[in-house]
């Protein structure tokens, strides 16, 4: 709605709501228009009589046969049904504007007739008191268009003004020039009029467009709304607070109830408790900002309602209202995934630190308790083999076994993968926590049914004895520690955390650090075995051997070097050091005496082993002839097909291939 910009009162500018109300205030009370005419007709009769001038007669029935019209143009114009549309207010006006002005042309003509057709001064003063009489009350009801009220004036007053300068006499003369400066005068108070109900129509379209956008914001708020004002009575509510309360159809809410009794119909619908009701009647009555929660039961489900209470300054309380039922269960939901495993429903890691954090704080110091750390063996083959939906399976299977197995007092959680870990409480000697360790074997040892398909699995489990003032971490890194010792012995079995365990992981991290540092300084050493042609009795093959010669630790094996190195991810980079030392020291030898490097399964399965082995053959400038490369049973059978594509590969370019400690592995008469 256009609401700017209405200084100008043409119906061309302005909204149409204010053009028709305008037009609408031309006819308003059609009772004075017929007294006037009815007035103005026996003036001029009497004129007519008192004169005896025969021309007065036509005059007079020409004012009464006009003015009878438009009385009943406005009464035509009240019986209406239907409310005045733009396009029927500019007929209506084309209709009043042609009625005033034959009217008041008819005023002009009698006034002219008697002034200049006699010297009557009691016909003058009846011919001039009526016009002016006339254009007088004319202007109060064509202010609304003060274009008409111009028009009459023009057409009433000008001959009478015109006649009564022709008359010559001093005081006519006078009277025309004062009436002159009426008229002027009239002119701008119709104007005046006229703008200042103009500003009415506006500030009052405005005040109705403001208020239909408040109401059509107000009733399309997400939350529901009411307002109760200084007397305690409803003074406005939306649409969605009478959803929700299902008071929609309720008459009783437009009535201006009172708090208490618009929470009796809320109770009454069966949306919100009783309780909860004289909760709300308290937190309004209060008269102070606050914010509550309510949960009742509505239609058999339960819904959370937010409340949210503001006082208003001048009396009289609002009240929001949410609900959040739907919230609540998303942010439920959001904290349970937070603690608990989604696949098997277990605690997760987070939530099984904090209670048993929790447990070691309160509970009771002198009270053992066991923490045994659960990693199932040949998961992965299962994962391999049957797919990743079987292994789901298999791990909802030994939740379940571990749930049976048990105590109420005991908490059992998975960590991730194949991990989970227990709680044994109250566990009086170390048998105890054994013997859970053993059934725990035993039982997750059985056959499984998944899909038509046996599976047999094992489990290895590390244990960890509670002591005074242990942490949480402390405890399950011992476990993991103790884990990890029960899998190097074998699988299928248990172990106590011991402390020379921590000193063998300490040392192993230590080394570890030193073996980071040693790579990065180059501290590694090459050895090269040489290979004897038994035929000719000379060197044809010298095989690098890596070295490490530690300033503390003196000289380390490659047997505790490699390992460490494959678990760090370092050996890769230590392949790649290896490689382009023992080419760049090739190339120093006789032609025909080449250079054999071993390759271990990372090294020989990262994409780029073709673009290593060139690089290192480039920036060395050995030939590709004289660098043979080992690979072992284990690289040779993972990944066939790219291993067959690598192998090609480096054979087309001219490097040698070598099978390293064939025999040993997947051909040895015991694994056959």
């Amino acid at each position: 709605m256009q609401l700017a910009d209405h200084s100008r009162t043409n119906s061309k500018s302005m909204s149409p709501s204010i053009y028709t109300a305008l037009v609408d205030s031309l006819f308003e009370n059609p009772i004075p228009m017929l007294a006037g005419a009815i007035c103005a007709g026996s003036g001029a009769v009497m004129t007519a009589i008192k004169t005896g001038i025969p021309l007065l007669w036509p005059c007079a029935g020409l004012i009464i046969l006009v003015g009878a019209l438009r009385a009943l143009q406005l009464s035509r114009y009240e019986k209406r049904e239907t409310p005045l549309t733009p396009d029927e207010a500019v007929h209506w006006e084309r209709n009043y504007m042609i009625g005033g002005s034959l009217y008041a042309a008819s005023l002009g003509l009698w006034c002219w007739v008697v002034l200049l057709g006699s010297d009557d001064p009691v016909a003058h003063m009846l011919g001039t008191a009526v016009t002016v009489a006339y254009i007088a009350a004319g202007a109060g009801r064509t202010y609304g268009r003060p274009r008409i009220a111009q028009l009459q004036v023009l057409l009433a007053c000008g001959p009478m003004a015109t006649a009564l300068i022709i008359h010559g006499n001093f005081y006519y003369i006078g009277f025309a020039f004062l009436n002159l400066l009426f008229f002027i005068g009239l002119r701008r108070i119709t104007l005046r009029l006229h703008e200042v109900y103009v500003k009415a129509l506006l500030a009052s379209e405005r005040a109705a467009s403001i208020a239909g956008q408040f109401d059509t914001a107000l009733n399309n708020m997400p939350n529901g709304l009411c307002m109760f004002g200084p007397d305690g009575r409803l003074a406005v509510l939306n649409n969605r607070f009478a959803e929700m309360m299902e008071i929609t159809g309720n008459l009783a809410v437009r009535s201006g109830i009172s708090v208490r009794e618009m929470v009796s119909l809320c109770v009454n619908a069966g949306t919100t408790s009783a309780a909860s009701g004289m909760t709300i009647v308290a937190e309004i009555e209060s008269l102070k900002a606050a914010e509550i929660t309510t949960i009742d039961h509505a239609h058999d489900a339960e819904r959370a309602l937010s409340w949210k209470f503001q006082p208003m300054p001048g009396g009289g309380t609002v009240v929001l209202l949410e609900d959040i039922t739907e919230r609540r269960n998303s942010e439920a939901r959001i904290s349970h995934m937070a603690r608990f495993d989604e696949l098997t429903g277990l605690p997760n890691r987070m939530s099984f630190r904090n209670e048993i954090g929790r447990l070691l704080r309160t509970g009771d110091k002198a009270a053992m308790s066991a923490l045994l750390f659960v990693d199932l063996d040949q998961f992965k083959q299962v994962n391999d083999t049957l797919g990743h939906p079987c292994g789901d399976q298999l791990l909802c299977m030994v939740a379940d076994r571990l749930r049976e197995m048990l105590r109420t007092e005991d908490f059992v959680a998975r960590f991730g993968g194949d991990e989970f870990v227990v709680f044994q409480r109250n566990v009086k000697v170390n048998h105890d926590a054994a013997d859970l360790a053993m059934r725990i074997v035993e039982r997750l040892s059985e056959r499984y049914e998944i899909n038509n398909h046996q599976v047999e699995i094992g489990a290895s489990i590390g244990i960890a004895m509670t002591e005074p003032d242990v942490s949480a971490d402390h405890l399950l890194k011992n476990a993991d520690m103790a884990l990890y010792r029960a899998k190097a012995a074998g699988r299928g079995t248990f172990c106590f955390f011991r402390d020379e365990m921590a000193q063998t992981v300490e040392a192993r991290r230590v080394l570890e650090l030193d073996l980071r540092k040693a790579l990065a300084d180059e501290e590694f050493e090459i050895y090269y075995q040489p290979l004897v042609n038994l035929k000719s009795g000379r060197i044809s093959t010298c095989e690098a051997l890596l070295r490490w010669n530690h300033p503390v630790r003196g000289r380390v094996s490659p047997a505790d070097i490699i390992p460490i190195a494959e678990d760090m991810g370092l050996i890769v980079d230590l392949g790649r050091w290896i490689l382009r030392k023992a080419c760049i020291e090739c190339t120093k030898w006789p032609e025909q005496v080449s250079v054999a490097v071993n390759f271990s399964s990372q090294q020989f399965h990262q994409r780029d082993v073709l673009s290593e082995v060139r690089y290192a053959l480039e920036i060395s400038g050995l030939p590709a002839n004289r660098l043979e490369i080992e690979i072992t049973e284990s690289s040779l059978l993972r990944n066939t097909q790219w291993t067959h594509d690598a192998l090609s590969q480096l054979h087309a370019a001219g490097c040698r291939i070598s099978l390293d400690d064939f025999g040993t592995g997947y051909s040895s008469l015991s694994y056959l």
